[in-house]
């Protein structure tokens, strides 16, 4: 299948000669002349690539780029300034709100395809599904590296092993890494003001944390500390900057890579504080249930205490005993050498919903 073009030129001699141009070279051109029904063609039409001018009515391309990198459905697409302007300041301008590449007039219709094919190939490379390993985190930073305007620091990264009760940072220190758990479990939590703790995440296996006080540039608003022997691969905080830094195209991939998904952890908090304890014990199971089994038939012992499952859900372990006990005489769960195994999934769904 050709992969779609979208040409905004105001000059319709040019904006047809490009058309020729990319069409004898097996593309599909769409053509718009302003930026205004430009924005309106790609929202529409999400193309491969966009190709546009810069001094236009209506709409600048300037404007162009503006109002699509505000669109997550736009904002990823490669975008190349076509531009009779070549002052240094308009190149930095243009790179700098994201644009992919900046070809100047006159130019080679060389030099426009090898920086079509360039942007194209690129765009292919990081739709790559990378697998949630280490492997695969390394794999996807050599792409970011080779594919970035950022070139990455370190092309070896350090692994660490961390034994149960180790902390790995703690409240109001400054990161200086993000980390991502190879192998065994991580849990986050906070003290409150009467120095109890609670429990505010469980890391598993293929999941990134210490992410977000690297990008809003804070201290760590709650501690870490392992769960489970754990195996964490450190990327310095200058890798994961410059990862983000490079391109809206890598910075959106490595994002997607993180898949923490900040909104559903909040409504978990949100049910965990307002639901009774039946339900948000239920909750606090599958949540760490969730954590703990590798396939969707696994029916695995959760290998946490009662003390940090009390912690997670917010209440006293007497009370969790009490309802513990419960849910066994329920059928809900088992209970066997202090551990817990969920053995009707369905009914905990049910009383949660």
């Amino acid at each position: 299948m050709s992969k779609r073009i979208v040409l905004i030129e105001d000059n319709k001699a040019v904006r047809e000669n490009l058309t020729e141009i990319l069409e004898l070279s097996h593309f599909e051109v769409m053509g718009a002349d302003n930026g205004k029904t430009g924005v309106e063609l790609i929202t529409r039409e999400l193309p491969d690539l966009i190709i546009c001018d810069i001094m236009m009515p209506e709409l600048d391309g300037y404007g162009v780029l503006n109002q699509l990198s505000k669109n997550p459905k736009t904002s990823a697409i490669p975008f190349i300034f076509l531009t009779a302007k070549a002052e240094r300041a308009d190149f930095r301008k243009g790179m700098e709100m994201g644009a992919d590449d900046y070809i100047t007039k006159p130019f080679d219709d060389i030099e426009l395809l090898n920086a079509i094919e360039t942007r194209l190939k690129k765009k292919e490379q990081l739709k790559t599904e990378f697998s949630l390993n280490s492997d695969g985190v390394n794999e996807f930073l050599k792409v970011a590296k080779k594919n970035g305007n950022n070139a990455l620091i370190s092309d070896k990264r350090e692994i660490v092993q961390l034994r149960k009760k180790q902390l790995i940072y703690t409240t109001n220190q400054q990161p200086a890494n993000l980390f991502f758990v190879n192998k065994g479990k991580v849990k986050t939590f906070k003290i409150n003001e009467l120095g109890k703790e609670l429990i505010t995440d469980i890391y598993k296996e293929g999941e990134f944390l210490g992410y977000i006080p690297l990008m809003e540039d804070s201290l760590y608003q709650d501690s870490a500390e392992v769960l489970q022997d754990v195996e964490l691969m450190v990327i310095p905080k200058s890798d994961f900057l410059a990862v983000l830094g490079s391109d809206s195209l890598v910075a959106q991939s490595f994002i997607k890579m993180l898949s923490r998904d900040v909104t559903e952890k909040e409504e978990k908090l949100m049910a965990l504080a307002y639901n009774s304890l039946r339900k948000r014990i239920a909750t606090g199971l599958l949540q760490v249930y969730d954590k703990f089994k590798k396939n969707p038939t696994d029916s695995p012992r959760l290998e946490i205490s009662r003390e940090d499952l009390a912690q997670i859900v917010g209440t006293a372990t007497e009370s969790l005993i009490r309802t513990l006990s419960d849910f066994k005489s329920e059928k809900l769960i088992d209970i066997k050498e202090g551990k817990v195994f969920i053995t009707n999934e369905s009914g905990l769904k049910n009383m949660v919903n």
